[in-house]
């Protein structure tokens, strides 16, 4: 599997996810067997690229290549701008986004609302690759199936990213209006696997091993993209990566792996954001992970009162040594009871 120059390990991606995606995910998940991970996005509004949020999403600082950034916008030549902007800063693969399904990006016309305007997202993505191509960076592109039921494009619009040069092409299968609702459904995408030259990655409800062989096998995809599925679960890739190549299931990792892991993530994440602001972001990771573990929902609620990352850390390191007491390896987690940990992927 190759993005322009790039041979990648295996095909095994971390979805672009706001909120989540951020450095110190990204570097987790390939370390724990992800193939490739797209940054959360990054607008294309040239005032907001000095603002905080976009310094720390557009900082790559000791991550490993390729270094694969998305970005949003809504107009040809600002998106293109901002491929140039990020570049200057280390990216080497450009993705845009078409599938964002989230109000406050659609409400701007950007992100899957642009499958709503065929010609537009066309220019969009011919500026992107004429302003990548001197510096020989490819762009890739992620959408939906289509904006609506009634109004499923994405063979159009991957057929007219493929003449103008994209490298890759993402779809999630879902419409716009379905968000993450429902089932996702693989027929789209396998016509577009089919119509292309370029790889296609498959996206969408990809939450086990046995599901990923399901949705390579009905697609025919080249990669999958798996995004919600990681969030607390960054070994996810190693297992799915495991099975496809044996047939045969990974053993739960071991407690104390986890929390090697966990705390691994929390000192990078504090490193990035800070103390106060890094403490406050870090509780939905930590939610997370110990989301459907035994007595995960009470020390998330007092993880969530904790206000510095020494108490976090301890109280971190605490839960997993009495975890460890009873369980060599991770239990299986019972079904959430509180889903409202999941945000909306890119």
């Amino acid at each position: 599997m190759r993005i322009g120059p790039f041979e990648l390990p295996n095909p095994l991606f971390v979805a672009p996810m706001a909120g989540v995606t951020d450095r110190p995910f990204r570097q987790l998940c390939k370390r724990l067997g992800a193939g490739y991970a797209v940054s959360e996005m990054v607008t294309s509004r040239r005032e907001l690229w000095n603002s905080l949020k976009t310094s720390r999403r557009a900082n790559h600082e000791g991550e490993s290549a390729p270094i694969a950034v998305q970005i949003a916008g809504t107009e040809p030549i600002m998106m293109a701008e901002a491929a140039a902007y990020n570049i200057d800063r280390g990216a080497q693969i450009i993705d845009i986004n078409m599938g964002c399904p989230a109000k406050k990006v659609c409400n701007k016309w950007a992100g899957s609302a642009l499958m709503q305007d065929e010609a537009l997202a066309t220019r969009i993505v011919e500026a992107v690759v004429t302003a990548c191509a001197p510096h020989r960076v490819p762009v890739t592109l992620k959408m939906r199936t289509g904006w609506c039921q009634q109004h499923k494009n994405a063979l159009t619009i991957a057929r007219a990213a493929e003449a103008a040069g994209v490298a890759m092409v993402t779809v999630h299968g879902r419409t716009r209006e379905q968000g993450y609702k429902g089932q996702a459904e693989y027929d789209t995408i396998a016509a577009v696997k089919a119509a292309l030259r370029i790889p296609v990655v498959a996206n969408g409800d990809i939450a086990s091993p046995e599901q990923a062989r399901e949705v390579l096998q009905r697609t025919g995809a080249d990669a999958l993209m798996i995004g919600r599925a990681a969030q607390g679960r960054p070994w996810i890739f190693r297992e799915i990566a495991h099975y496809l190549a044996t047939g045969t299931y990974l053993e739960a990792p071991l407690v104390r792996d986890v929390r090697g892991w966990l705390v691994e993530h929390l000192h990078d994440h504090y490193a990035l954001y800070g103390e106060f602001t890094g403490v406050r972001t870090a509780r939905k990771h930590i939610g997370w992970y110990v989301r459907g573990l035994p007595g995960g929902e009470d020390f998330r609620r007092t993880m969530n009162t904790l206000e510095s990352s020494e108490q976090q850390l301890l109280a971190v390191n605490d839960y997993f040594d009495q975890l460890a007491a009873s369980h060599a390896r991770l239990p299986e987690p019972q079904a959430a009871a509180d889903d409202a940990l999941t945000l909306e992927a890119a």
